[in-house]
């Protein structure tokens, strides 16, 4: 059993990217499919995708890399853990990298960027950062 299957994904994500693989499945779920929606959007990751195989279901997710063979992604990290949740209200919500890199935030809305978050005028917790 998996106690932070969001961390489970980042560290599945951050190890294919080193391993210069151009996929990476990761188990299924609805706040995991929302995060692989935001970085598709934000333009992270190539693509994604749902597969069901009988009753496992799991998001394919094909990554990114610039010309020269170098990730996209340079860093993804986790913020609000388990066991030491991160909530912001719409003012603190953080920059990443100054306005380089993205937050992902869970909010009363559903799943969104910092930036979207801000300009909506909600919080919520803190998933992740990347840049």
């Amino acid at each position: 059993m998996n106690t932070d299957p969001i961390a489970d994904m980042l560290t599945r994500i951050r190890n294919a990217l080193r391993a210069r693989q151009p996929k990476v499945d990761v188990p299924a779920s609805r706040l995991k499919l929302d995060i692989a929606r935001i970085l598709k959007e934000e333009g992270y990751i190539a693509n994604y995708k749902l597969a069901e195989e009988g009753s496992v279901r799991t998001i394919k997710i094909y990554l990114k890399y610039a010309p020269d063979n170098t990730p996209v992604i340079s860093r993804i990290e986790r913020v609000s853990r388990p066991g030491c949740r991160v909530y912001v209200g719409r003012k603190e919500i953080p920059r990443v990298l100054g306005g380089l890199g993205i937050n992902i935030l869970t909010t009363p809305r559903g799943v969104m960027t910092g930036r979207k978050a801000h300009s909506e005028g909600v919080g919520g917790e803190v998933l992740c950062q990347v840049w």
